[in-house]
């Protein structure tokens, strides 16, 4: 007999992500695993053939009869079902919890309703004497009634222990999973939540500053997977600050809003597939990215994963989670690494390619580059000012690949001093080894009139402070730094003082007015973006100012929008009837030459290794704190 491929889902069995905690019956808890099916795009001849390799192989027939029947699954075809789907086991945990006390209660509610005055063949009841019986029944109706009363009371005592076992069991899931039924929500220690969702597990997961962004997600995929017509693209990051030590300094809320503007205006245009977006945070300073990355991976068929955009800072953490994913086959797009080298040759690190890389930032090399050439001419002399860890140990790619530019690039390499190279480690603390570094600039014998700055813009404010109290701090100081000090605060007292004038440059992308400004030719591409970041979502709305205090909502839109224009192409170069897969997205990444997206920043492509193109038409020289002195030549 053949079975109905999909057979028809109730209305209440609509919801995005079945709890199955809050199965009331054995039939709740069926409708929750064919939700669960259905919602991941599965039908009975893939989970027969998903199940192969599981821990129970399931036909079809065994599929189709196990959730139409009147009756609790067995716990088998359950555990072979969830792999089947791509569950985890740590995702197993609240579908088996749930089974076992539907299956208890199943047991005591048949106890409950087997007849009572039933008398075996074999028992001890006394038989009634000839000529007493009415006196006899009396007392034997006493005893049964007495029987059934205690049963009874039993049996409700029973349940009601159920029923408190059943709350406790789900107050102590939420508490582990962010307050959640989502087993890819995980709780850490110190309250921080970590992990992947789509939207639906509430918009303050990650904190209540994201929570419109979170609001419109969770939105746009309601509405993006009703057809069934959709891919998903993930977008990696680190999207809490609760850790001290964490280097993001609060810009990941622009950072997923930008994203989330690219997704929105994608699924506006007459495109198809539709994207649906995941939000996976690897939690402060990136320290949960291996238990992200891994669920990320296990999800990619099931959730039909097609890239992953994002992917946290130019630090050994991103370094393992990209070769991981690229291993997985999946295509990555950057927003935020710059180090030279963390691109697809995997250079970063000398470890081998990193597949299906690439990023849309600028890298250390280009950053350094325009600076040199701005440079006022005449003598100069320079300290290097660095470190090449991260809080957490790690290696700081960031910072190295700053460090090798001072080194080698022709226009700063000529001003460097050997003898006034300071390294410093923040697990040691900043705040006594910067000033200690900042006096030793007055005490070298020669006169130190710029800093070549190889660290993060976190300890920046610090080390300003301690050169504006150095001895020497009369004599004006220029700091030359990366795209991290983009996050200084322009108004920064130490930038302002005239006892001690310090000039700050770096190079990023343009700020908000050079982009809008009659000389950039792709202003109108950064006005649609900016009218779009700043219009409802789904009656959600981001600040403005959000686009003036960060370029980490640019980057991440253009990272997505790549991601969104290598599907689509995949799309409209494949077959019509089907969906892209991973594999003809990554094709098509590294195929967009010749100003193939049209991004906030510009038009621009993927070169072979992964990298961004025509970089030279934005990268912008920033200067904060004192004008720059015309020229530094000194008098004889």
């Amino acid at each position: 007999m053949t079975q109905p491929e999909n057979p028809p889902v109730a209305q209440s069995e609509q919801r995005r992500w079945p709890d199955p905690l809050l199965a009331r019956n054995q039939k709740d808890f069926r409708n929750a695993l064919i939700q669960l099916y259905k919602s991941r795009g599965l039908t009975y001849r893939k989970l027969e053939k998903a199940s192969a390799d599981g821990p129970e192989k399931l036909s079809s027939t065994t599929i189709h009869n196990a959730l139409n029947k009147d009756s609790l699954p067995g716990r088998n075809f359950v555990v072979g079902f969830l792999h089947a789907c791509g569950l985890s086991e740590p995702e197993w945990e609240p579908w088996l919890t749930r089974w076992e006390e539907l299956s208890w209660k199943e047991t005591a509610s048949q106890e409950e309703n087997t007849p009572q005055d039933a008398v075996p063949a074999e028992t001890d009841q006394p038989v009634p004497p000839t000529g007493h019986g009415r006196r006899w029944g009396r007392l034997l109706g006493g005893r049964s009634r007495l029987r059934t009363a205690v049963v009874a009371g039993t049996v409700l005592a029973l349940a009601v222990a159920a029923g408190v076992v059943w709350q406790w069991r789900q107050h102590d899931f939420k508490e582990q999973h962010c307050g959640t039924f989502n087993p890819s929500l995980v709780t850490e220690a110190d309250g921080e939540c970590t992990g992947v969702t789509d939207g639906s597990d509430g918009a303050a997961v990650f904190g209540g500053d994201l929570k419109p962004v979170m609001t419109a997600i969770g939105a746009e995929n309601r509405n993006v997977i009703k057809d069934g017509d959709y891919v998903t693209v993930a977008f990696l990051t680190p999207l809490t600050s609760k850790d001290a030590n964490n280097l993001t300094i609060g810009q990941y809320v622009a950072e997923l809003e930008g994203a989330y503007t690219a997704v929105e205006e994608a699924n506006k245009k007459n495109t198809r597939p539709k994207i649906r977006l995941l939000v996976a945070s690897m939690g402060s300073s990136q320290k949960r990215w291996q238990r992200t990355v891994d669920q990320l991976v296990a999800r990619r068929d099931t959730d039909r994963l097609v890239a992953v955009a994002g992917l946290g800072l130019s630090q050994q953490e991103t370094v393992d989670a990209t070769r991981k994913l690229g291993k997985a086959d999946l295509p990555m797009v950057g927003d935020l690494i710059t180090a030279d080298g963390f691109d697809a040759t995997g250079a970063v690190d000398g470890k081998g390619p990193i597949n299906g890389l690439a990023r849309v930032a600028l890298s250390n090399k280009d950053q350094l580059t325009a600076i040199s050439k701005q440079l006022p001419p005449g003598r100069r002399t320079a300290a290097l000012v660095s470190t090449s860890v991260t809080p957490n140990g790690t290696r700081d790619l960031y910072t190295e690949s700053l460090n090798r530019g001072f080194g080698t690039i022709k226009g700063l390499k000529k001003y460097l001093d050997d003898t006034s190279d300071f390294k410093f480690d923040p697990r040691g603390g900043t705040g006594a080894i910067l000033p200690t570094i900042s006096q030793n600039l007055c005490s070298s014998g020669k006169t130190i009139d710029t800093v070549y700055y190889a660290a993060r813009v976190k300890y920046l404010p610090d080390f300003l402070d301690a050169l504006a109290k150095r001895s020497c701090h009369a004599q004006p100081i220029t700091v030359i730094t990366g795209s991290d000090a983009a996050a200084l605060d322009p108004k920064t007292e130490e930038l302002h003082d005239p006892d001690a004038p310090i000039t700050v440059l770096y190079a990023s992308f343009p700020n908000a007015a050079q982009f809008r400004s009659a000389d950039n030719p792709g202003r109108g591409l950064y006005n649609a973006f900016a009218k779009a970041f700043t219009s409802h979502h789904h009656g959600q709305q981001f600040p403005a100012e959000h686009l003036t205090s960060s370029y980490w909502g640019i980057v991440a839109h253009d990272a997505v929008l790549t991601a969104a224009t290598a599907l689509h192409r995949a799309a409209a170069h494949g077959d019509p009837s089907s969906l892209p897969n991973r594999y003809a997205v990554r094709n098509e990444l590294y195929a967009l030459r010749n100003d193939a997206i049209a991004g906030a920043s510009g038009h621009f492509g993927i070169d072979k290794d992964g990298n961004r193109t025509n970089t030279h038409t934005v990268a912008t020289v920033h200067h904060l704190g004192r004008p720059l002195p015309a020229t530094t030549k000194r008098p004889s």
